[in-house]
């Protein structure tokens, strides 16, 4: 389009030039040069000639720009049905990708719906675990607020470690077993090398520290902190009382006492790291389920450690015995090949030089015969025998 109109602009520019130089021309010719033809009417021509020059560039000019427009025309509307056409395939495609959206965006709610559906009955089932769990906790704290039930709920704890340590009851320890001589009843007792034996108390303290943990206030937790220390504290003195290891002969110098929580252990670490020195030094030692599959680790290899060295001790026994009997197998053969040396020679001189003077004298005994013609009697047998 640019083209077009700077092109019309070039041809009007010529034609006023033209005109212009035909109206100069005439003006000089109208001076100059002598009376002749009227110059306004060589104006007019001139003008009219101008005109009809410029109607014609016009006219071509409209012809010119029309088919130039025509053609833009056309190369437009091919171009806009190009774009078109791309724009409906950019639609189509977009209606496409459009309807998968949809469809991920309906299966995305159903999805949803089923999810939150499942959701929803895994917080039923969560919310009815907690209040069983809940229940269950509720139950364990009402039962175990009984000393007696406590008890047990320790021997279960320790029979759990010692079945995991290999001990069976009855060959490794005992339950309820009483000391020779003192107070009390061990609720265990552990078999040792050498019939030494160890005992363990499983009965813990736990009132305070229950009544610690569901405290609201800090005050109270410190109050029953406190008296659930100095309850630990009366324990251990309880049982250096009992005096377990002094009442066998056969007991080691210390006594077990069992903590059935590892969360009570740490406890008492935490806030009264010294009363397990001062329990030690009354030859009481502390121990949870973890310590004490440690210590009965250690106790079950120190028994197999004594077995090993017992049997390589009776193995040496029996390895001097077969030393000795050895010694005395080796002099006996030695005594009965000096009898067989003599024995041979015995036998030798029997077989050599005896035999051979019998036979000397044997044969002279036959000379005779022959010469004096002495018959033979049949009961000279054994004679010929030997001579022979």
């Amino acid at each position: 389009m640019i083209s077009i109109l700077l092109v019309t602009l070039l041809i009007v520019v010529v034609i006023g030039a033209a005109a212009g130089t035909a109206a100069v021309i005439v003006q000089r010719g109208q001076v100059e040069a002598p009376v002749g033809p009227d110059p306004e009417e060589i104006a007019n021509r001139i003008a009219r000639s101008a005109a009809q020059q410029q109607q014609a560039a016009l006219g071509n000019l409209i012809e010119t720009n029309r088919a130039l427009l025509d053609a833009e025309r056309a190369r437009a509307g091919e171009t806009l049905a190009h774009e078109r056409t791309q724009m409906e395939q950019q639609f189509s495609t977009m209606q496409e990708q459009l309807g998968k959206v949809t469809e991920l965006v309906r299966d995305f709610e159903t999805g949803r719906g089923a999810k939150i559906e499942q959701l929803s009955g895994a917080l039923a089932q969560q919310r009815a675990g907690i209040a069983e769990l809940a229940q269950t906790a509720q139950g364990l704290r009402e039962a175990l607020a009984s000393s007696k039930t406590r008890g047990q709920w320790g021997e279960r704890m320790a029979e759990d470690v010692l079945r995991l340590a290999g001990f069976v009851e009855g060959v490794q320890y005992r339950k309820q077993k009483s000391v020779e001589q003192g107070s009390g009843i061990p609720d265990f007792t552990f078999l040792l090398p050498q019939e030494s034996i160890l005992y363990m108390d499983v009965k813990f303290p736990l009132d305070n520290y229950l009544r610690h943990v569901n405290a609201e206030s800090e005050l109270e937790q410190v109050r029953y902190r406190e008296d659930f220390l100095k309850d630990v504290r009366a324990k251990v003195k309880e049982l250096a009382v009992r005096d377990y290891t002094g009442g066998s002969t056969s007991s080691v110098d210390c006594v077990l006492l069992f903590i059935p929580n590892e969360a009570l252990f740490a406890f008492v670490q935490e806030h009264a790291a010294t009363l397990l020195d001062d329990a030690m030094r009354q030859r009481i030692v502390m121990c949870s389920p973890m310590t004490l599959f440690a210590v009965l680790a250690v106790v079950r290899q120190s028994v197999e450690n004594f077995q090993m060295e017992r049997t390589a001790s009776e193995i040496l026994d029996v390895l001097g015995d077969f030393t000795k009997q050895w010694s005395a197998f080796t002099d006996k053969m030695d005594a009965l090949g000096r009898g067989l040396n003599t024995v041979t020679k015995a036998f030798d001189d029997l077989s050599g030089t005896r035999n051979r003077a019998l036979t000397r004298q044997m044969d002279r005994i036959d000379d005779l015969r022959r010469t004096h013609a002495i018959v033979e009697l049949d009961d000279d047998a054994p004679m010929r025998a030997v001579t022979a």
